[in-house]
């Protein structure tokens, strides 16, 4: 259950048409999520192995393959949207985020250009467009949020990323004269993906470096308090069974904060992790560990990098995918 007196929101990184039509209303009825994500590879998975999508598709045979992707995206956000308008309407988030192109990561003037035309298109005031935090994605962010567009800022890894958000963000909200909700997601696990086999050989606590991380960019937003932005903690799936589902969730419960986090891990936080009491992280153990970090040889900006790098590339390989399929 998202935490009220903590500000805390806890969001479904999950879309499925039918999912939406079933077990998004209810979690959203117990009050476990007030929110969803969505990002290219979420949709590859929906629309390549779910039957929901072959009545509207072949309603589609003389469009294009990126023409069939965003009729069925689009009617996927914009039912969302309709789902979580009560939310929105009584200010408890209800915000679903739809991606821009992987492809025009590099384009500032194509992904502006996309976010107008799909936030006009849906035409909900509850749907951010998600933008890849590049920097044609900060011009880009700039662009949207002073036209009042909200905007999931996302693949974020390093503080100087979040920054340069925040900045965007800061230009746009004064164009536009007042707030404009936006998020910045950080992504916490698959850096702990990357380093944990490592760390371990070097007797290196493991499963804490992208927490780490994540907290010293959470601080780097609160400190900077840009209206109406808050941080975002993506990539909160446990791949290590050894972990409790809910691990990344738990650890990361913080004020004025989003976590958007599969169903399965979902959950397995209402179930057991909402009993954890959240507590805050020290400075000086965030810089002990992130000392052995640099102790054990891990060149730890290099691994950030490739991070962004890998998740922009897994990102248009999935969208390549469903335009293949399509």
């Amino acid at each position: 259950m998202y935490i009220e007196d903590l500000k805390f929101s806890l969001w479904a990184d999950f879309i499925e048409r039918e999912y939406l039509d079933n077990e998004f209303k209810e979690l959203i009825k117990k009050k476990i999520i007030n929110g969803a994500t969505s990002n290219p590879a979420i949709f590859k998975n929906a629309i390549l192995s779910s039957d929901a999508y072959k009545s509207q598709l072949a309603t589609l045979n003389d469009c294009s393959a990126k023409e069939k992707y965003e009729a069925v995206a689009i009617y996927d956000i914009t039912k969302a949207a309709d789902i979580l308008r009560p939310l929105f309407d009584s200010g408890d988030d209800g915000y679903v985020s739809i991606e821009v192109d992987p492809f025009y990561c590099d384009d500032a003037k194509a992904t502006i250009a996309e976010g107008k035309r799909l936030f006009a298109t849906i035409n909900r005031p509850n749907v951010m467009i998600k933008v890849p935090a590049t920097e044609a994605g900060y011009e880009a962010m700039e662009a949207l949020s002073a036209e009042g567009i909200p905007v999931n800022a996302t693949l974020v890894f390093k503080k100087e990323q979040a920054l340069a958000c925040l900045d965007a963000f800061q230009r746009g909200t004064k164009v536009y004269g007042q707030k404009v909700d936006t998020v910045i997601s950080i992504f916490v696990s698959r850096v702990d993906r990357a380093l944990d086999a490592i760390l371990a050989k070097e007797n290196v606590a493991v499963a804490l470096t992208g927490i780490y991380n994540s907290a010293l960019i959470y601080d780097a937003i609160e400190e900077k308090a840009v209206k109406g932005c808050r941080t975002l903690f993506a990539s909160t799936g446990v791949k290590d069974d050894s972990l409790p589902a809910h691990y990344y969730v738990e650890k990361l419960l913080a004020y004025n904060s989003v976590n958007t986090a599969p169903i399965d891990t979902i959950k397995a936080f209402d179930a057991d992790g909402k009993k954890v009491k959240a507590l805050p992280i020290a400075n000086e153990i965030i810089e002990a560990h992130m000392q052995k970090v640099a102790l054990a040889g891990i060149d730890l900006d290099g691994v950030l990098q490739k991070q962004i790098d890998d998740g922009l590339e897994a990102f248009k390989e999935a969208f390549q995918e469903i335009m293949e399929a399509l």
